[in-house]
């Protein structure tokens, strides 16, 4: 693997994140891009919240029946958003 390489997997190990035009500039071999990329992509799976199903139904009934703006209201918009996101 190429120097380039290690300083970018080391910068993900510790950040958490690379942008495409850190991998784009560092004159990397497909195999070390796929790599990068696909680790990138794992990390920001393991952030993102899974929202069940019931989940889901129960906030869809918050919002036709709590008045818009509330704390519950918006709590519930959001379980909806990043449910419909992840399907």
């Amino acid at each position: 693997m190429s120097e380039n390489f290690d300083k970018l997997k080391a910068k993900l190990t510790e950040s958490g994140n690379l942008t495409d035009e850190e991998i784009s500039a560092a004159n990397l071999t497909d195999e070390e891009k796929i790599w990068l990329n696909a680790e990138r992509y794992a990390r920001q799976r393991e952030k993102q919240e899974v929202i069940t199903l019931e989940q889901y139904v129960a906030a869809n009934k918050v919002l036709d029946t709590a008045a818009e703006g509330t704390p519950e209201y918006k709590e519930a918009e959001r379980i909806v958003d990043a449910y419909e996101k992840q399907a």
